[in-house]
């Protein structure tokens, strides 16, 4: 398959997840939007040693942090605890190379209870992808609980940001023809 090759982590547990359908969502509408192909992952994905004692090639893990690495733009979301990402969100990332992200393009989420967490974006996400050296597009999504239905991203104001995000990958995807927004939902 051609196209942008997109990689969505749920920085979750849980299941079913709110993250988990967040990124689903993101992703789906990034593929309509320029094509190309989405993995979706979440923290359970990673087989039941992580966070544990992992060990360096055990399959489910090594599939979906290739997948990371050689995905060309990523979408990445933590459910919020105590104020912060997840620690096995972190832990994921701990196991990453810091220059193997470098100049590669990723959306940030979160999702949480209520409104009051949404500047963990700016204040943990972004600079943690800073590190990284990635690009982190300029909008970022928060969603709350209140903007699911039945466990789906439902809210206008939610789906409207979550497109403006997708599209702005647009100046950072390999040669795409980007569909027009109305199509693409």
């Amino acid at each position: 398959m051609s196209g942008p090759r997109f990689v969505a982590f749920a920085g979750s547990w849980s299941r079913p997840s709110r993250t988990r359908r967040l990124v689903e969502t993101a992703a789906s509408r990034a593929t309509a939007r320029f094509g190309g192909s989405a993995h979706v992952f979440d923290i359970a994905d990673l087989g039941p040693g992580f966070g544990a004692a992992r060990q360096d090639g055990e399959a489910a893990f090594e599939r979906h942090r290739n997948a990371f690495l050689a995905a060309d733009a990523l979408i990445v979301a933590t459910p919020v605890f105590k104020g912060g990402y997840t620690g096995l969100f972190k832990h994921f990332l701990d196991l990453i190379e810091p220059e193997a992200l470098a100049g590669k393009p990723v959306l940030l989420a979160a999702c949480g209870g209520g409104e009051r967490h949404a500047l963990v974006i700016e204040h943990q996400l972004r600079p943690l992808f800073g590190f990284f050296e990635s690009v982190t597009l300029p909008t970022g999504v928060y969603a709350s609980a209140a903007d699911f239905a039945e466990g789906v991203p439902a809210a206008a104001p939610l789906l409207d940001r979550l497109d403006r995000a997708v599209g702005q990958f647009v100046a950072h995807l390999p040669r795409t023809v980007a569909v027009p927004l109305r199509a693409a939902v």
